[in-house]
């Protein structure tokens, strides 16, 4: 591994463009330039070490989104410290967990989350006291550059066994998901991006924040999605948005709401992803001026595969998620690891400086994740075309993704499997016209109960983000099974067809 040193594009343009405006937070009004910016991360830099915090150390956020999160990763990133931001939709248990796991030194809140635990050695802080603190704060000298390889932001998925895992990034796989988005995406120094998916996604905090500050561009921090709102930004040349990323469900949201105007957009193109968008509408996006662009990206490796920006090819190639960024590197293979021919489907396999070391404190899901010979296994199924362009047509086994957000059902299935009238239980997904998909459980309950559903949705509400609870239960007296025991969800899924 080289011994690189991180890339620090705000010191860059700092210098470069000190006047250009950098970083806006949308809700509060507050706007920096580079140079602005470059001493406001200064700032936050010795706001943190008079907190105690050093080089290791994890600074985990429960904050919706803000330009004060972009500004505290910047510091993290100059300082050695770790920054980890969480899901604040999630369940106080779902919390307590992945704190016990990556325990922080100092844990930033907004409010949007709460009973959770406080760890013990950590230390909770109101994002608006920090803010005061930092801007109280002279900046000192500026420090020496950390190494790009060690970590510096830890982002939590759940795994395939239903336990979040903090995916390790550091400043180079920031970096390079940058330039691997800013060829695809055409970002350049007068690009301007809404950056509203939420930080604790890679999405929000690296391909929403990274692309543009590389360039010199200006990134937009919005503190949530709402359809309306989010129309009259788009639709508002003052603010000239030109890059801006949701899944599928964001954009059908955009247009049944009021102030759908995109005559009036200054989108290059609207960037999609999270979950599967059918050709027919990406081309009703085409018919009416926009260009809907797919790629494909995951936690462990940022942006791996995007469409080009023009026209005719995503109409010709609707449903594809395009080609590799400039640092990737993939592979479609069998089961066996060998290449599969263009047009055959296989699994997709990943390799370059944008991806993840590994996974904080599980050795072991490293080991599983990456082949012998350094290849990331995505464990999604896709197929290339004559022309280059790769199109995923499964997903992992049994997971899917309702809101954009990925759902594992074996973590739902433990919690589910806690109620003392559950006996045996099942969860798939299904189509869902609102969320893309939904979680449908199929419940064996135990001798002597009777229906209960509205208890096992409480069960699942108290214990689970709303976006993990089953949308539907089924009561079943058996449930499909190989002649080994396992469970057939193909069975499953062909009995609701039925």
């Amino acid at each position: 591994m080289h011994n690189w040193l991180a890339p620090d594009p705000v010191g860059l343009h700092a210098q470069a463009r000190p006047e250009k405006l950098a970083l806006v937070d949308l809700a509060s009004g507050r706007r920096w330039t580079y140079r602005g910016l470059d001493r406001a991360i200064e700032q936050a830099r010795a706001a943190i070490d008079t907190l105690g915090l050093g080089p290791g150390d994890r600074l985990a956020s429960i904050a919706r989104n803000s330009a004060d999160l972009v500004i505290a990763q910047q510091a993290c990133l100059r300082s050695g410290l770790i920054f980890t931001p969480l899901n604040w939709r999630l369940a106080a248990a779902e919390i307590d967990s992945i704190l016990i796991d990556c325990t922080p030194a100092l844990i930033l809140v907004d409010g949007s989350s709460a009973g959770f635990a406080v760890p013990d050695g950590a230390r909770l802080l109101d994002i608006a006291a920090f803010t005061a603190r930092c801007e109280n704060a002279a900046a000192g000298e500026r420090g020496s550059p950390q190494d790009a390889n060690r970590p510096c932001v830890l982002l939590y998925t759940s795994g395939t066994s239903g336990v979040p895992k903090g995916v390790i990034l550091t400043p180079q796989t920031l970096f390079f998901t940058g330039v691997n988005f800013g060829v695809l995406g055409q970002v350049t120094s007068e690009s301007v991006f809404l950056a509203e998916s939420p930080f604790f996604h890679v999405i929000g905090l690296v391909t929403s924040v990274w692309p543009p500050l590389v360039q010199g561009g200006t990134v937009l921090v919005s503190s949530g999605f709402d359809p309306v709102v989010t129309n009259s930004r788009l639709a508002d040349r003052a603010l000239g948005i030109t890059h801006y990323f949701c899944v599928p469900q964001m954009a059908t949201a955009l247009k049944d709401a009021d102030g759908f105007q995109p005559e009036n957009w200054s989108l290059a193109a609207l960037f999609t992803g999270g979950a599967p968008n059918p050709p027919a509408n990406i081309r009703w996006w085409l018919e009416r001026g926009v260009a809907m662009v797919d790629g494909y990206g995951m936690t462990e490796a940022g942006t791996i595969l995007g469409m080009p920006l023009d026209p005719a090819l995503i109409s010709n190639h609707a449903g594809a998620v395009g080609q590799a960024g400039p640092a990737t590197a993939i592979r479609i293979v069998d089961a066996e690891g060998r290449e599969v021919q263009d047009g055959t489907a296989g699994e997709i396999i990943v390799k370059g400086p944008h991806v993840t070391p590994g996974y904080w404190n599980r050795p072991e899901e490293r080991d599983a994740a990456f082949t012998p010979d350094g290849w990331l296994r995505t464990g999604d199924i896709g197929l290339r075309d004559a022309d280059g362009f790769v199109t995923v047509v499964d997903r992992r086994k049994d997971m899917f993704i309702s809101g954009g957000e990925n759902v594992y059902p074996v973590e739902i299935e433990s919690v589910l499997a806690e109620h003392p009238a559950v006996l045996q239980v099942a969860v798939i997904g299904v189509p869902d016209p609102r969320w893309g998909e939904a979680g449908h459980a199929f419940v064996i309950l135990s001798p002597g109960c009777e229906d209960a559903e509205g208890e096992l949705r409480a069960h699942c509400e108290a214990r689970l983000a709303r976006f993990k609870v089953p949308k539907h239960f089924r009561i079943v007296t058996e449930l499909p099974r190989t002649s080994t025991g396992k469970i057939r969800k193909n069975k499953l899924r062909e009995s609701l067809s039925a």
